[in-house]
């Protein structure tokens, strides 16, 4: 991050503001009583907030998908994404303000709830065939919103990764984390309710309208004009320069 002596490493925010304390206090708690109430396979914790798509909109339990935020399977699996959410919502929350940042992370972490129920659905009500009783559970949704957030605000801000150990604009995190998320194969990964978090967000920001460095659609699509008018110039140039002409051409019978 860069400091008025020029550029400067920290590990994690200098402050934590009192509603990323009271989000993790509460996911704590609820991680605890989930994990006392345990009965051999079944955990009736889980199996009240959790969000099964088939349960949502089959046997309308409309809670599941603001519920589910508050779960988690294992001590990684809330370690992990309570780091992200001190890591990056504390700096998050102080820029923004206590109040703008709740309602940003509940509607956030509750819209993806409802991708993640919904999807799947719609899949099986066109005739593919999708799973309608799978379980998922975390804040994942809504702190992909967080990460998302963060990096529209500082785009350019380095991030020196854990895991890898690589530094990266924080522009960059997200698509780095979908990219990693391709390449391992491990069903308990939700990369839908994780794309859902980073959409809703998205969404939510460009309404929001307080966030300039969030693109829109409009600067998206010009920016990709713009790239295709320069890929035309640059083919222009090259066939009108005779240089690259006859070094092409001389190449055309190399075999």
């Amino acid at each position: 991050m860069q400091g008025r002596g020029g550029p400067q490493m920290s590990f994690g925010p200098p402050y934590t503001p009192p509603v990323i304390k009271n989000l993790i206090i509460v996911n704590v708690i609820v991680f605890v009583a989930t994990v006392w109430s345990q009965n051999g396979i079944t955990n009736p914790v889980v199996a009240f907030g959790a969000v099964v798509p088939e349960e949502v909109w089959g046997h309308g339990h409309f809670w599941q998908p603001f519920t589910y935020m508050w779960l988690h399977a294992d001590l990684m699996h809330i370690l992990f994404n309570m780091f992200a959410l001190w890591m990056f919502g504390s700096t998050l929350a102080m820029h923004w303000g206590e109040q703008r940042f709740l309602r940003y992370y509940l509607t956030c972490g509750f819209l993806a709830g409802v991708i993640i129920a919904t999807v799947p659905y719609l899949g099986y009500i066109a005739g593919y065939d999708t799973v309608l009783n799978r379980m998922t559970l975390g804040a994942s949704g809504a702190v992909f919103a967080v990460l998302l957030a963060f990096s529209f605000t500082w785009p350019e801000r380095t991030i020196m990764l854990i895991f890898p150990p690589i530094p990266i604009k924080a522009i960059w995190l997200i698509p780095l984390i979908f990219f990693l998320e391709m390449l391992d194969s491990n069903p308990r990964i939700s990369s839908l309710g994780h794309l859902g978090g980073a959409i809703v967000g998205w969404i939510y920001l460009l309404n929001e309208g307080r966030t300039p460095g969030a693109p829109t659609p409009q600067g998206l699509m010009h920016k990709w004009r713009r790239h295709q008018m320069r890929q035309k110039l640059r083919a222009v140039r090259t066939n009108d320069d005779p240089k690259r002409t006859r070094f092409r051409d001389d190449n055309d019978h190399l075999h």
